[in-house]
């Protein structure tokens, strides 16, 4: 005797889906590729796209920020200048947690003070400081200023850094002191002084209140800022625990001339644009 079935199909079964992951770079890089066929750090096609560029990257840069636990509630700023405007810059509004910011909530300033696009409160400090940095370096697109903690500290002990890692390098020879804090800078010619301070160099140990850092790209500021307060928690706990030895001048020379370049800030920088587009994507409305 025969008698009809239903049978349920067979499942096969297979992979899950694996999550779309974001390209590494807007710039085609691929495997086996090398950050060093770059003689200088790319730009966008059009001073448009660039604009969304470096917006895109300045909030991504706010998150990581917040990330780094570089926040102290109205402190900390991050500039990029504008390409079309380029005695204009954006940075970010006082008062908004720096793992909020999207770039819709990012200020375009011009060097008079004003907001002309965006809402909401220019942080003094910032504007007195960094449109200053943007008049005397016309080389640099960007500039980050935070109280993170190693930074601070680091800088009440009134000294350049040491080169005691292949990371210290990437400042050897290359970060000033600024020696003359005189309480919260809310004057432009306090920032003149910085900016003089500053020189041509990539990064100044604002003594008695952190660590500032420029670049020629959004990225490659950004990312000295970070290698920096490491640089400093580095040696605050090699000397908390005996006496360092730093490298020798020749040494040092040479591996600042290996990490410390443009192109290699930028490139480093890539990894933490690729993490922030991947977890808070929402930094891009």
């Amino acid at each position: 005797m025969t008698t009809s079935t239903l049978e349920a199909p067979v499942r096969v079964p297979t992979a899950p889906p694996r999550a779309s992951r974001p390209a590494p770079s807007v710039y085609g890089l691929s495997r086996g590729d090398s950050p060093f066929r770059w003689k200088s750090v790319p730009v966008q096609a059009t001073p448009e796209a660039e604009r969304l560029h470096r917006k895109q990257r300045l909030a991504a840069s706010f998150r990581l920020f917040a990330l780094y636990g570089y926040d102290m509630g109205g402190a900390g700023h991050i500039t990029a200048r504008d390409p079309i405007l380029t005695d204009h810059f954006w940075v970010n509004p006082v008062g908004v947690y720096f793992g909020h910011i999207r770039v819709s909530d990012l200020l375009l300033v011009n060097h008079h003070g004003d907001i002309v696009e965006g809402a909401g409160m220019l942080n003094r400090a910032a504007f007195a400081i960094h449109s200053q940095l943007h008049i005397a370096r016309p080389d640099v697109v960007a500039a980050a200023h935070a109280h993170a903690l190693h930074g601070k500290a680091f800088s009440a002990l009134g000294k350049h850094l040491a080169p005691i890692t292949q990371d210290s390098c990437a400042f050897y020879q290359n970060h000033a002191l600024f020696a003359d804090f005189s309480g919260v800078v809310l004057d432009t010619s306090e920032g003149e002084r910085i900016a003089a301070a500053l020189g041509n160099q990539k990064a100044a140990i604002l003594q008695n209140h952190g660590f500032l850092t420029v670049g020629e790209s959004v990225e490659a500021a950004v990312w000295r800022f970070i290698a920096m307060d490491d640089a400093a928690k580095a040696q605050l706990l090699a000397e908390a625990a005996g006496s360092i030895r730093p490298l020798s001048h020749e040494v040092a020379s040479h591996t600042a001339g290996q990490v410390g370049t443009e192109v290699g800030s930028w490139f480093s920088f890539l990894p933490l644009w690729d993490r922030v587009l991947r977890d808070q994507p929402d930094f891009l409305e």
